[in-house]
């Protein structure tokens, strides 16, 4: 059965035997292109996934606002499992990516195999997470019978069905540590692909299928994962030769190489488990206005994953970059790699800020929205998006401290952003204004925090880390 899950000869090997070992594309190709090539299959990928996150609240939305506050409030826990299948990938990321650059394979594959364990792991605890409390979960957030229902029913299905979603995560992190992000845009957009087609199928029984309703949302969304996740274990073992499975290394787990993947995986995941605090509270926050503050806050989730996720899907493909060039000590391409990845983000968000400030209202027509929703929902638009270009700056210098294995940096500033800032200046607005439309400023106030902590730990790190390499001549 191991047979089935090696590749050919490791890249070691092969280059002992030519005499040389070849190196990778990272450490020679031209910094911008590399990072074009590398991010623009995620960043579609991206693309495709925010739009399914717009499509699918679309859809939920012609239920009723029930059903979109629903969702709206089963999100703190969807956000935790990403948030787990994430930040393990950027560990294992990580770990992959500099060994490969120090030519260290034997590490990359104890890397990749303990990947695949700790994927099922947390498969296991979320699915038995949600078996016993998605309801108590649902009903902390809201009062309302038919949201609890719809709440209850959608979060049960989405984490005991979300094996799909931990092997998409982790295998697509394999394929983006090694180079192969082609391969990952596939998969992504294979499974958000999936998402949208089924989505109006399952909820509204459509061509002889039942009609679920909001479990047809979650249905629909778990199929996407699995159908993701298939496709990057196939193209893993196809066509990535630079790691190599084997079926004893993965029922067998090392605890060296757990512990390096945790030591850069866990400062992310909690990190990025920080959104899912902020957003149950902030949930819980806006419920003492109406429902439909909660929906309008679900709404804005999902319309600024529009630019959000292509940022995100560039830092995908630069990390793997910078931690390779880190491992070479190739300090120019390192250089060069953050200021393309700055500009870059920069110049999305404020084309996301421009939309978001010229048309809330065509927006907010996507979900349905009533005046009562508008009236709440438009100066929530243009009051938040003013704060896009300054979490572009802070989220693209932050790729330093995941490709360094500095994350308890990133750690910090989202402690801070979230936590110490948006949701106690959330709470005391509420609490001495008694006015939703002036909560929303509690957005502005954490993000500019967070861009003068990223500015003052990247110089930290770039400092200690990238300085003392000396100037290099570029590959």
């Amino acid at each position: 059965m191991s047979d089935q899950f090696e590749n050919n000869a490791s890249p070691a090997e092969s280059g002992s035997a030519a005499g040389v070992v070849k190196e990778n594309k990272m450490g020679v190709k031209p910094v911008k292109s590399l990072i074009i090539s590398m991010s623009l299959p995620m960043m579609i990928s991206m693309l495709v996934q925010a739009l399914y996150n717009i499509v699918d609240s679309f859809f939920v939305a012609k239920i009723g606002e029930s059903a979109l506050t629903a969702v709206t409030v089963a999100f703190p826990m969807q956000s935790l499992m990403i948030a787990v299948s994430s930040g393990t990938g950027v560990g294992i990321n990580a770990m992959l990516s500099s060994s490969l650059g120090a030519k260290h394979f034997d590490k990359s594959d104890s890397a990749a195999n303990n990947g695949v364990f700790l994927a099922f792991c947390s498969y296991v605890a979320f699915a038995l997470l949600g078996l016993f409390a998605a309801e108590p979960f649902i009903a902390t957030q809201s009062q309302t019978p038919e949201v609890i229902e719809y709440g209850t029913s959608y979060l049960k299905i989405v984490t005991i069905l979300s094996i799909g979603l931990f092997c998409q995560m982790t295998f697509e992190r394999l394929l983006q540590s090694t180079g192969l992000t082609f391969y990952s845009m596939i998969t992504q957009t294979a499974g958000a692909v999936t998402n949208i087609i089924l989505d109006p199928i399952m909820i509204f029984g459509l061509f002889g299928c039942p009609a679920f309703g909001v479990a047809g949302a979650a249905y629909a969304t778990v199929i996407g994962q699995c159908v993701a996740g298939l496709l990057a274990l196939i193209f893993n073992l196809k066509v990535n030769k630079e790691i190599h499975f084997k079926l004893e290394n993965i029922v067998k787990p090392d605890a060296g190489t757990i512990g390096r993947i945790y030591a850069v995986g866990v400062p992310s995941i909690l990190m990025m488990s920080i959104m899912s605090v902020m957003s149950f509270f902030m949930n819980k926050i806006l419920s003492a206005f109406s429902e439909t503050a909660v929906a309008v806050y679900g709404v804005y989730f999902r319309l600024q994953s529009f630019f959000f996720m292509p940022v995100f899907g560039m830092n995908n493909g630069i990390i793997p970059v910078l931690a390779y060039n880190f491992g070479a000590k190739k300090r120019e391409r390192i250089d060069e790699a953050l200021k393309f990845g700055v500009v870059l983000a920069v110049s999305i968000m404020t084309v996301g800020t421009a939309v978001f400030e010229l048309f809330p209202d065509k927006l907010l027509d996507i979900f349905e929205a009533d005046a009562n929703m508008k009236a709440i929902g438009i100066p929530a638009m243009r009051i938040i998006a003013i704060h896009f270009p300054f979490a572009a700056v802070a989220i693209s210098l932050g790729t330093v401290f995941q490709a360094f294995s500095k994350s308890i940096y990133s750690l910090i500033i989202s402690i801070c952003r979230q936590l110490l800032i948006l949701l106690p200046v959330a709470w005391a607005i509420a609490a001495i204004t008694g006015d939703v439309g002036k909560v929303w400023y509690c957005f502005l106030a954490s993000e500019g925090v967070s861009c003068i902590l990223s500015i003052i730990f990247f110089k930290m790190v770039y400092k200690e880390t990238v300085e003392p390499m000396g100037k290099t001549q570029k590959a």
